[in-house]
């Protein structure tokens, strides 16, 4: 369930498709740059689509925008993408430069911002270039780092990101909020989910904290240093950030870490070289986590962290096999969503067995 952000290694920019085209000149008129010599759409974009602008005058740019058709209530909100990352750039520097926000729905038929393009390697399903497994092991580390570095943020400091606080309570409001979306997103082939949202409800945890978290946090995410593979220079997609329990936000991304000792079909989910020789587990990034933010950490207590991420995952996909199957979409990657939810479905409930 990748979603490309920005060029590097592994990334591929193709014609746009039909579906996905806008009006180039409008954009470049807003602008107000020059001309918009070529666009280009980058492969993924399961959530917001992206594009490579490049300028006549002036450095490549990247366009974000929404997927077209119905979306769930404060998804794909491009203003919220736009504030934190220029809020965070003076204390968190691995965020792309922001260019401008554009709210005028009339300009492409939606609202979309401009990033400059951060010039870097991104790992995809593989990492695209070569890798030891001592410097796998190293990023591993460094983007476990980054995120407590991202937890560590003081928001009370910054107001446009103190304002995306509402709270205690983050992990009770998480629940309800994405049981809430599976519902919504409801098909005819979605299976009986409710002794796992019910098992979700009464096994909340009070919060850890209340931290800026980017909710999203994924190797397809980051950008590498061409020059030192193992150093990580910007992280992206922020549609989801807000300030809420970190220890949600580690249980959302290892829900795509994928071990080489998983089983078959949940080696079919890997689109992120965790497989690699030098790469960690989950348990190894727990530990390292929670050794770095000063936690204590059980495997009880981790249980539900992973059961709650591999069931955000599930609605997400749901959500895109929904749009699918409603046929608001006619991208064909989108077609192995709905059996991805089913054995999501199962593999929560192992987890409550075990």
């Amino acid at each position: 369930m990748s979603d490309d952000k920005t060029g590097g290694a592994g990334n591929h920019a193709n014609p746009v498709r039909d579906e996905d085209s806008f009006d180039v000149e409008a954009v470049a008129a807003w602008l107000g740059r020059g001309p918009v010599t070529d666009v280009r759409q980058f492969a993924g974009g399961a959530s917001n689509l992206t594009y490579l602008l490049t300028l006549a005058q002036g450095p490549d740019l990247i366009l974000r925008r929404p997927p077209v058709g119905a979306k769930a209530k404060g998804a794909h909100d491009m203003g919220r993408e736009y504030v934190v990352q220029q809020a965070l750039a003076p204390v968190f520097p691995r965020v792309p430069e922001m260019v401008g926000h554009c709210t005028d729905e009339s300009v492409i038929g939606s609202e979309f911002y401009l990033m400059e393009k951060l010039d870097g390697l991104i790992p995809r399903k593989e990492f695209g270039f070569d890798i030891t497994a001592a410097t796998a092991s190293t990023l591993c580390a460094g983007a476990i780092d980054v995120l407590v570095d991202l937890h560590a943020v003081d928001v009370t400091s910054i107001p446009a990101l103190a304002a995306l606080g509402k709270g205690e309570g983050y992990v009770s409001r998480q629940v309800g909020g994405w049981t809430r979306r599976f519902a919504d997103a409801r098909t005819d082939d979605t299976g009986d989910w409710s002794d796992i949202t019910a098992w979700l409800d009464a096994h909340r945890p009070a919060d850890v904290g209340q931290r800026m978290i980017h909710n999203d946090f994924r190797f397809d995410n980051l950008v590498l240093d061409a020059a030192d593979p193992g150093r990580i220079i910007g992280v992206l997609d922020w549609e989801m950030a807000t300030v809420g329990d970190p220890l949600m936000d580690l249980g959302g991304a290892l829900a795509y870490w994928v071990e080489a000792g998983d089983d078959e079909v949940f080696q079919m989910f890997r689109r992120q070289p965790t497989t690699t020789p030098g790469m960690w587990t989950r348990e190894q990034v727990v530990d390292h986590y929670c050794e770095r933010a000063g936690l204590e950490m059980t495997p009880e207590r981790w249980r539900f962290y992973e059961v709650f991420g591999l069931f955000r995952l599930a609605v997400i996909a749901q959500q895109i096999w929904y749009r699918f199957a409603n046929k608001q979409t006619t991208n064909e990657a989108y077609a192995v969503f709905g059996p991805a939810v089913g054995y999501l479905e199962g593999r929560c409930r192992t987890l409550l067995a075990s």
